[in-house]
């Protein structure tokens, strides 16, 4: 293959909602590339983009797809992107690598969630965005209600470059705008036939055609000088101007296809080559010390790890944007983020399925290598120094499950099973948790973890089972309380004694002394958990060793790690020990950990227990018409409503909701927006739950220990 130069590739990734055509217009452009002799259609599940065994059974993108097509002396990088929500982490890789982003519409449904949701996130990343009207063929195609939405949604300074003379059934024709001819599809492909305008559209061409002239001139100075001298610029001062301000995000140029019918796509990749921004016309990636990297290839290598795939044949393919230098076969480099080195053994350029082998990439390029041994997703590889280019930043988790095996046996080979399903997936995100003692799986909605479980029992053969997660409730107290314990025993020989009163009272910052005790020596502990612990040495006269003071605390914080109310973390609490007894025989370490453990457990119930539990910030961007359906739903989850903003026909509800009241709540969301609403979640802070829902809470902690027991 030939090394296509930093002027000479366009990275462009396909995003929009499901089933809108992204898939079906990618394997057209690649036939046009000569990638594939032939294309293959999602129906007839032979495309080169869909073809993992999940995809083929539901006949829609799951993952991120990368491909290329060549032409007209240009590389033109493709990223097949899912159209779900729940896949968004693959839309957002995409995003970080590609120079502008190709929005696929359906012209008979219009802007849809997708559009909306992946919209946002160009806007977010500052990506350039083209739109393309697809399924013209439709026989409910409707163009001018489609542009009517898509100006309503992003605005006026959506640009359509092209029309279609006769959208619906027997579409063939397009007044292309930019060449100021009409443009006929034979049925099915073929060359393009090229006429004059109709006399019946003259007017509306040269009336839009005025407003490309415009639109054009508004992004250069100096062609807005010609144009105010000529009144008109020419065809290629247009597309110069349509260039700079699709790169800005000042245009948003609109194209017409019918992709499945190979209708138009050979002259989309014609424009896409004469107004799609090149890699070194971006805003370019910031490097950790500051740096813009603008892919110049004279400088010294550097690219970023995008994407990590497990791929049959092939085992993990590492996904990379070279932003400068140029990479060759069997390179030696050094990954910054880990400090190793690694062999780029093989240089691959991926067309879905289809793999070729290359010997050398430039600047701006997209390639991927294998069996690296130390690269993750994020990543940056380098030839030398110690700068790293900027990490994507992926939403927070919004929905998580508790997963174990079905078989115990298996519970070792799952653990590795989904780590390396986290490796491909940054938005997948899985932990152990020592405190709730599950498995934790956390990701962006219930269609994502029902594919993890399809891959982990399909592919991997284990059978695993989901159930809702437990809260990480805390425990404290509000009020001080004063026990004792005495641990005695007895059996033979050397017997077990140990004597520990203690007053416990409620933490808070900037709090006195205790007054009611001498304090001798104070120990302040930042838990792990999060809260604090204050340990207070109170003992006069020697009633207690000093050397058994470290054995009590160790048994205090034996219990803080299981709260007395429901097994849940204890924080913020003072203990002071004040008084105790020994045995000149039988006391020992042990006798005053079990002393101080249990003294602590009987204080800590007579000190007004109580239970906070993790509270949430979520923002739901939310229909302004389902509004009132989704506060309501959020207030029937204990939530309170802090704030409102609106964005167009869209409001951002804010609120503080608890965590536990948020189970599948990505579900219900949907359910209730027929789709169109999105939400993201993050931590905020502890708060005391109500009386009677700790009252619940206990209850249940006792009921499962007694099944337990």
């Amino acid at each position: 293959m030939k090394v296509y130069q930093t002027k000479e590739i366009r990275n462009i990734a396909i995003v929009g909602g499901n089933r809108v055509g992204k898939t079906t217009l990618a394997e057209a452009m690649a036939f046009h590339g000569n990638v594939i002799s032939r294309r293959g259609s999602v129906e007839d599940k032979n495309t080169i983009s869909d073809y993992r065994e999940l995809e083929l059974e539901r006949q829609q993108s799951i993952q991120s797809t990368v491909m290329y097509a060549p032409f007209d002396g240009i590389k033109i990088n493709m990223i097949d992107c899912p159209g779900f929500d729940d896949f968004i982490g693959e839309t957002i890789s995409a995003l970080r690598v590609a120079d502008s982003a190709m929005m696929v519409i359906n012209a008979q449904n219009g802007v849809d969630v997708g559009a909306e949701i992946q919209w946002r996130w160009t806007k977010k990343m500052n990506v350039p965005v083209l739109f393309v009207i697809n399924q013209l063929d439709h026989e409910k195609a409707n163009f001018e209600d489609t542009i009517r939405q898509l100006k309503q949604y992003f605005g006026n300074s959506v640009l359509p470059l092209q029309y279609p003379v006769n959208a619906g059934a027997g579409f063939d024709s397009v007044i292309d705008l930019l060449q100021m001819k009409l443009l006929k599809f034979p049925a099915n492909g073929g060359k393009t036939i090229v006429e004059d305008i109709p006399e019946s559209e003259k007017d509306k061409a040269e009336e839009m055609y005025n407003a490309i002239v415009e639109a054009a001139a508004e992004n250069d100075e100096a062609l807005m000088d010609k144009f105010f001298e000529a009144g008109t610029l020419s065809e290629d001062e247009v597309a110069r101007g349509l260039k700079m301000g699709i790169a800005n995000r000042g245009t948003f140029p609109v194209f017409c296809v019918a992709a499945k019918n190979d209708q138009g796509v050979t002259r989309l990749m014609e424009l896409i080559k004469n107004t799609a921004p090149a890699p070194d016309e971006t805003a370019g990636v910031k490097t950790l010390s500051g740096k813009v990297l603008h892919c110049n290839s004279t400088e010294p290598m550097m690219a970023y790890v995008f994407k990590t795939a497990i791929e049959q044949h092939l085992g993990e393919v590492s996904f990379m944007k070279i932003y400068a230098g140029e990479v060759v076969s069997a390179m030696d480099v050094q990954n910054v983020n880990s400090n190793n080195k690694e062999r780029l053994s093989q240089l691959l350029c991926i067309a879905g399925k289809n793999r070729e082998q290359v010997e050398k990439a430039v600047a701006g390029d997209i390639v991927a290598t294998i069996k690296l041994k130390f690269t993750q997703t994020g990543h940056t590889l380098a030839k030398t120094g110690d700068d790293m280019i900027e990490q994507t930043v992926y939403p927070e988790p919004k929905f998580r499950t508790a997963v174990k095996a079905k078989n115990n046996a298996d519970d070792e080979k799952l653990g590795a099973v989904l780590n390396e399903l986290a490796k491909t997936d940054k938005t997948f995100l899985v932990e152990y948790s020592k405190e709730l003692k599950q498995i934790i799986l956390s990701g962006q909605g219930e269609q994502q973890m029902n594919l993890m479980k399809w891959i982990i029992e399909k592919i991997n053969k284990i059978e695993i089972e989901y159930f809702p997660p437990k809260i990480p409730y805390r425990e404290t107290i509000t009020k001080s309380a004063e026990a004792m314990y005495r641990h005695k025993k007895q059996s033979g020989g050397a017997g077990q004694f140990g004597e520990v009163h203690m007053m416990i009272e409620a933490y808070y910052e900037g709090m006195p002394n205790q007054t009611k005790y001498p304090i001798r020596g104070t120990e302040n502990y930042d838990l792990p958990w999060g809260g604090k612990l204050i340990y207070n040495n109170c003992i006069v006269g020697g009633a207690i060793d000093a050397r058994f003071m470290p054995a009590i605390l160790k048994g205090i914080m034996e219990k803080m790690e299981e709260g007395p109310l429901t097994g849940s973390y204890a924080r913020d609490i003072v203990v002071s020990v004040y008084d105790g007894k020994m045995h000149p025989v039988d006391s020992n370490e042990l006798s005053f950990k079990l002393a101080g453990r249990q003294a602590f457990r009987e204080a800590f119930k007579n000190a007004g227990p109580k239970i906070l539990e993790p509270i949430y910030d979520v923002e739901v961007f939310v229909p302004s018409d389902r509004m009132g359906d989704v506060m309501t739903d959020l207030q029937g989850r204990r939530g309170v409503v802090m704030g409102m903003d609106s964005e167009g026909e869209f409001q951002t509800i804010r609120a503080k909701v608890p965590l536990a009241e948020m189970n599948k709540y990505s579900t219900t969301l949907s359910s209730i927006t027929s789709g169109r609403a999105s939400y993201g979640m993050k931590f905020a802070e502890y708060q005391q739950v109500p009386a009677d829902v700790q009252s619940d809470i206990i209850k249940k902690y006792e009921e499962e220990n007694k099944e337990e027991e």
